[in-house]
């Protein structure tokens, strides 16, 4: 059944190569469009745009746990061996949207401060069409 109303964000994952990112504590999905501008003399003294590229990045920071399917070292793998990975952004509810994208890694990186978890943080750079379609 489709998530409806406000929700837990405990519910929106994100999952890479097929497996949900291990212990993240938060992850964003951000799509951007170009607007060039178009503005000439027969625009009356108001700018105009044009559609222009249009763009996406996936961040999540989160836990360090190896024992995770999809941990910080696999995450780091995939930097080492330029792998263009699949990703995943949604709620695993049946009937929600989801969004699917290839992208690469372009950043990773772990924190271990004293007396406190280690932590993670990334981003993926998303390349070509970004997909929304729906749980089945």
């Amino acid at each position: 059944m489709a998530t409806t109303g406000t929700f837990n964000g405990t519910n929106l994952l994100l999952k890479v190569e097929g497996t949900t990112v291990g212990h993240t504590t938060s992850c964003t999905l951000s799509i951007s469009h170009d607007l060039p501008e178009a503005t000439t003399k027969d625009s009356a003294g108001w700018v105009e745009v044009i559609s222009g590229a249009r763009s996406g990045e996936i961040s999540f920071d989160g836990l360090v746990d190896y024992s995770d399917d999809a941990n910080a070292i696999e995450l780091v793998d995939y930097v080492i061996a330029r792998t263009m990975v699949t990703c995943v952004f949604g709620t695993v509810a049946s009937g929600d949207a989801i969004y699917t994208a290839e992208g690469y890694i372009s950043s990773i990186e772990q924190t271990a401060d004293m007396e406190s978890p280690v932590s993670y943080s990334g981003s993926i750079t998303l390349t070509g069409a970004i997909v929304k379609s729906t749980n089945a």
